[in-house]
C-alpha cells in the first residue's frame, strides 16, 4: 500500500480556519494552535449571543413602551394587561416602533385600550 500524504488536507483545514479568524489580534490570526481555540470560542460566543440579542431587544422594547405609555398616564404592566383585555394582537416590537416613530398612531392605540372613566 502506498502511504497517504496529508499535507494538502492540512493546508486546506488551516486555510479555512484562517478565514474564520481574519481580523483577530496577535497570534490568534496566524498561529494554528491559537487559531483553533479562537475560532471555537468565537463560534460559542456567536451561538450564545444570537439568543442574547433577542433577549436584549425585548428588554429595550419594554423600556421604550414604558416611557411612551407613562406620558399617557399608564404604566407598562397596566398597558399590556389592557391590550390583552381589548384583544389587540400587536407585539412589543411593533408597539415600540409606533411609540418611537409614530406617536400619533400610538396615542390612538392607547386611547383605544384605555378604560373610559
Amino acid at each position: 500500500m502506498p502511504r497517504v500524504k496529508r499535507g494538502v488536507m492540512h493546508a486546506k483545514r488551516v486555510r479555512n480556519l484562517r478565514k474564520r479568524t481574519k481580523g483577530f489580534k496577535w497570534g490568534r490570526k496566524s498561529k494554528v494552535t491559537l487559531i483553533k481555540v479562537a475560532a471555537r470560542r468565537a463560534g460559542v460566543y456567536a451561538y450564545r449571543d444570537r439568543r442574547n440579542k433577542k433577549r436584549e431587544f425585548r428588554k429595550l422594547w419594554n423600556v421604550k413602551l414604558n416611557a411612551a405609555v407613562r406620558e399617557h398616564g399608564l404604566s407598562y404592566s397596566k398597558f399590556i394587561y389592557l391590550l390583552k383585555q381589548a384583544k389587540v394582537s400587536l407585539n412589543r416590537k411593533v408597539l415600540a416602533e409606533l411609540a418611537e416613530y409614530h406617536p400619533v398612531v400610538f396615542a390612538k392605540v392607547v386611547e383605544m385600550v384605555k378604560p373610559k372613566a
